[in-house]
C-alpha cells in the first residue's frame, strides 16, 4: 500500500482539513510548505473570495495543495468552474455527491477525494472514478456522521478498492500511528491545526481550546438532521436546549445565523459557534504547524516500531 505522501507528493502522510472561514489560502499554503496538502475551505466564500483564495495560495507555495468543496453550497457549480479555470489538481468534497462535476474535473487532470461518513457512500461513489475517499468519524469537528473512526475506518477500506485516509479525532502521532494499522493511507487533521501559530481564527478561540477537556464537545443539530461538533458554551447549550424542547428549524438556524464568524473573527467564546473535535483534550499548546506535523510523524514512528516490538505470536 502506497502512503499517502507517496500519492499526493507531499513530505507526510497528512491533508489539512478544509475549515469553513479558517482554511485560507494563506493558512493552506503554510500547511503546504510544512509537509502535509494544505487545502482552501470554500464554505464560507463566494465565487470571487475562492478564486483569490487559490491565486493566494499558489503565490505562497510551490507545493501540493487543494481546494474542498462542501456541495451544498449555493454557489458549488461556480466553484467546481473555479478549480478548473484555476488549474487546481486536487478537490476534496463534502455533503454531497460529485457525481456531475467529474466528467469536467477528471479531464482538467483534477485528483477528486470525497468525505464519507459511511462506507456504503465509499462504494457508491467510487464508479464515479473518485480517487480516494477520507473516511471522518463522528469524533471530528464541525458537521459529523454518527460512525466512529475506529469503527468506520476498516469498513471503507473492506468496502472499495480506494486508498483511504482517515479523519476524526486525530491529533497526534497515536492517532496517525493508528489508522495506519486500520488500513488507512494516512490521515486528515484539523482541531490539532486550530492551536498552531498560522491558524487565522481569535485568540480567544486557540484559548478556549486549549482549556478543552475530553468532554467539553457537544453535538447541535443531530435532532435536526444536521449534527456539527463544537465546544460546549453558552450557545451550544441553549442550542441544544431549544432543539430538544422542539424549537423549529428556521428558529434554530437564526438562533446560530453568524456564530462561526463570531467565533473565528470576533473571538466570542460564549456565542459563536466554536467548531472542535473530540480531540480538543489532546491541545497543550499553540505550535508552528512545522512542529505538529513533524511531532505527528516521528511519534508515529515510534509507536509503531513499539508495537511491533512488543507483540510476540
Amino acid at each position: 500500500m502506497k502512503l499517502l505522501n507517496e500519492i499526493l507528493g507531499t513530505k507526510y502522510p497528512i491533508i489539512q482539513g478544509g475549515m469553513a472561514n479558517i482554511a485560507t489560502g494563506e493558512f493552506a499554503a503554510a500547511c503546504s510548505n510544512a509537509g502535509a496538502l494544505g487545502l482552501i475551505g470554500s464554505g464560507g466564500m463566494d465565487a470571487d473570495s475562492l478564486r483569490e483564495n487559490i491565486r493566494r495560495c499558489r503565490a505562497l507555495t510551490d507545493k501540493p495543495f487543494g481546494v474542498n468543496i462542501m456541495l451544498m453550497h449555493p454557489q458549488a457549480d461556480e466553484f467546481a468552474k473555479i478549480v478548473v479555470e484555476e488549474g487546481v489538481k486536487l478537490v476534496t468534497t463534502g455533503a454531497g455527491n460529485p457525481g456531475k462535476y467529474m466528467a469536467a474535473w477528471k479531464a482538467a487532470g483534477i485528483t477528486v477525494i470525497p468525505v464519507v461518513a459511511a462506507a456504503i457512500l465509499a462504494k457508491h461513489l467510487e464508479p464515479l472514478g473518485i480517487d480516494a475517499v477520507i473516511a471522518e468519524g463522528t469524533e471530528s469537528g464541525g458537521h459529523v456522521g454518527e460512525m466512529t473512526t475506529m469503527a468506520l475506518v476498516p469498513q471503507v477500506v473492506d468496502a472499495v478498492h480506494l486508498p483511504v485516509i482517515a479523519a476524526g479525532g486525530i491529533a497526534d502521532g497515536r492517532g496517525l500511528a493508528a489508522a495506519l494499522a486500520l488500513g488507512a493511507c494516512g490521515v486528515q487533521v484539523g482541531t490539532c491545526l486550530l492551536a498552531s501559530t498560522e491558524c487565522p481564527i481569535h485568540e480567544n478561540y486557540k484559548a478556549a481550546l486549549l482549556k478543552a477537556r475530553d468532554s467539553d464537545t457537544i453535538v447541535t443539530g443531530r435532532i435536526g438532521g444536521t449534527p456539527v461538533r463544537v465546544l460546549k458554551n453558552r450557545m451550544s447549550r441553549e442550542y441544544v436546549r431549544q432543539e430538544k424542547a422542539g424549537a423549529d428549524k428556521m428558529a434554530l438556524e437564526r438562533f446560530t445565523l453568524g456564530s462561526l464568524r463570531k467565533a473565528v473573527f470576533d473571538g466570542d467564546t460564549e456565542n459563536g459557534s466554536l467548531m472542535a473535535g473530540q480531540a480538543a483534550g489532546l491541545l497543550h499548546e499553540v505550535r508552528p504547524v512545522e512542529e505538529i506535523f513533524a511531532a505527528m510523524v516521528s511519534e508515529a514512528k515510534d509507536c509503531i516500531a513499539g508495537v511491533y516490538k512488543e507483540i510476540t505470536l
